[in-house]
């Protein structure tokens, strides 16, 4: 299977090669998801979120109690798409070096000579895995943003290139903060999607204990190449999306920052900070990355609703009267697309709708 390129000089529409190239895609897809229902029971959302993540480009982290499977999932994701894996166990005594990898002393047996080599740490993988990464303190979660950002580690003052495609899927535990380290708003924004892995439902339930007490587990198939998913990372971004569409994820984000004029009431009373510019982004990379994988060459705003919550629900902190009155940043971006209008012709008056807010509010 093969994904060509769009041409990037030709107009932002969609021709019969880029339509088949997603076709092909929706067809890997619905593969992917079948390999992975052989070991993952339920959980469709969750999966489809850590593949329009990866697919675009980004990386996840992945909020759920223990016992539902995440280190499982990644691990069976990057075998379905014929990635190098590598876990981290994240505690509280590991360094910086024991991620990136350190420098050793050499001797050469024949001259005698000594010299620096470097030897790479786990973090030099295509899917990496940073299990429980609230447990260790902020000098090596810090360890993560070069690589996550730049894909790339400096050791000595040498700078040495992660494998392309590189992903970091980072697990944490909501309900027990005794002895962890919360991640810095600068390291959630690196993150693309917050995925909540919540638990499964009765017959899901019901289903994982049957097949998890029965026998072996069983084997997955490659559904995309090495190169294929290289291929699809770059066609994601050549993807036509209209301008109303972009000035509509532009508003989620917009929106969230209370020192802005025309903010909604309820972004006032609950908001402390809001989502940067890297939200619209992601809410961009991440619609594009949907309409793909659902078989569709352009990006509607049914797309960006989709991935809102995961993109901007740790990007969005809520202040004291929210935690007072249990309005959690879900319910933020909840009423946020209730509010925000659809109509490209409104969307595309230079992106500035007050009218709607007053009229949203009053009534």
């Amino acid at each position: 299977m093969a994904f060509p390129l769009p041409d990037s000089t030709s107009e932002s529409v969609p021709t019969d090669g880029d339509l088949h190239a997603v076709e092909q895609l929706a067809a890997a897809y619905c593969r992917i998801t079948s390999e992975l229902g052989k070991v993952i029971i339920g959980q469709k959302t969750v999966v489809e979120e850590l593949l329009i993540a990866m697919f675009a480009g980004g990386h996840c982290l992945l909020v759920g109690v223990p016992g539902l499977a995440k280190t499982l999932m990644i691990r069976t994701l990057a075998d379905a798409l014929d990635l190098s894996f590598n876990r981290i166990q994240f505690t509280p005594d590991l360094m910086p070096a024991d991620i990136t990898g350190t420098e050793v002393i050499q001797e050469d047996k024949a001259s005698g000579a000594r010299n620096f080599k470097f030897l790479p740490g786990p973090i030099f993988a295509n899917v990496v895995l940073a299990d429980e990464i609230n447990r260790t303190p902020p000098k090596t979660q810090a360890a993560l943003l070069e690589a996550m950002q730049e894909h790339q580690v400096t050791v000595g003052g040498v700078r040495h290139k992660l494998p392309e495609p590189f992903f970091v899927l980072a697990t944490q535990n909501p309900i027990e903060q005794e002895g962890t380290y919360p991640l810095p708003e600068a390291q959630l924004d690196r993150f693309m999607f917050n995925v909540y892995v919540d638990y499964p439902d009765e017959e899901d339930e019901f289903s994982i204990v049957r097949q998890t007490t029965a026998g072996a587990v069983p084997g997955v198939l490659k559904a995309l190449s090495y190169d294929e998913v290289a291929s699809v990372q770059r066609f994601v971004r050549q993807v036509p999306v209209a301008d109303h569409v972009i000035r509509y994820a532009m508003q989620f984000s917009r929106l969230t920052r209370r020192n802005q004029a025309a903010v909604p009431d309820f972004v006032q009373q609950y908001v402390s900070w809001g989502a940067g510019p890297r939200a619209s982004q992601y809410l961009i990379l991440a619609a594009k990355a949907r309409a793909m994988l659902h078989g569709r060459a352009y990006v509607g705003v049914e797309d960006v609703q989709s991935v809102a919550k995961p993109v901007l629900r740790h990007r969005i902190i809520t202040n004291f009267n929210a935690e007072a009155e249990g309005i959690t940043p879900d319910e933020i971006i909840r009423r946020l697309t209730e509010l925000i209008p659809h109509d490209p012709g409104r969307l595309n008056a230079r992106g500035k709708l007050p009218e709607v807010f007053k009229s949203a509010d009053a009534g």
